[in-house]
């Protein structure tokens, strides 16, 4: 009987070319605007200069310092997959660099959320890396680990198959079953802003966005 701390299940089917690119123009804060504001990855730093990250988490626990079972997740890859490595938090040693990297990208990976630290930053200019810190020293390869099960990174809970969208704001990940309300709210509250940009740029002195807010205060 396989017990909890080394389950390996199979992989969630990833997002279509087609459904990622209905992401593309959205931006983190109207989606998590949507979610009360209180759903969201906190804590890790964006290592990428370039590139949004729109991809379905294929996920990995494993041993601070420790990538073997990273190496197994690897195998499991498919186009549109997000490599999500919950590595407890540790930054003494990397779990992920450049080797790593080319192998994912070739097997159709989109990009990486790394709860621990990482090496070789410069190879991820233009790929999307979310992780803890950066650190030379190489990780431990001795397991144990598991594959696609919950993982909780940054004050959120991934769970495999959840949609991971990040930008230069920083990331949220949230079940596919609400892909489609989602993109919906995201879209009216880009033009709700929209609005408002243009009401800056008429000139108006009554900015009723937030002068109206307030009065109601009691505060104008």
């Amino acid at each position: 009987m396989t017990l909890p701390g080394s389950f390996i299940n199979p992989s969630i089917k990833p997002l279509t070319q087609d459904e990622r690119l209905s992401f593309y123009d959205v931006v983190t804060p109207h989606l998590s605007a949507n979610m009360s504001r209180n759903i969201g990855i906190s804590g890790l730093q964006r290592f990428n200069k370039t590139g949004k990250l729109i991809g379905t988490a294929l996920t990995v626990k494993v041993r601070g310092g420790d990538n073997l079972l990273g190496y197994k997740a690897m195998t499991m890859l498919e186009k549109g997959h997000v490599l999500v490595i919950d590595a407890q938090g540790d930054m003494n040693n990397a779990i992920i660099g450049e080797l790593i990297k080319l192998d994912c990208v070739r097997r159709g990976c989109v990009g990486f959320v790394v709860n621990g630290a990482i090496r070789d930053v410069a190879s991820f200019a233009d790929t999307p890396l979310y992780a803890k810190c950066v650190i030379h020293k190489g990780p431990f390869k001795t397991g144990p680990g598991e594959i696609n099960v919950p993982v909780s990174i940054g004050g959120q809970v991934i769970n495999p198959g959840d949609i991971i969208i990040g930008d230069e704001d920083g990331l949220v990940s949230f079940p596919y079953e609400y892909k489609d309300e989602l993109l919906t709210l995201a879209a009216r509250h880009a033009e709700k802003e929209n609005a408002i940009k243009e009401m800056i740029a008429s000139g108006a002195e009554d900015q009723t966005w937030y002068t109206a807010l307030l009065r109601e205060k009691g505060y104008l």
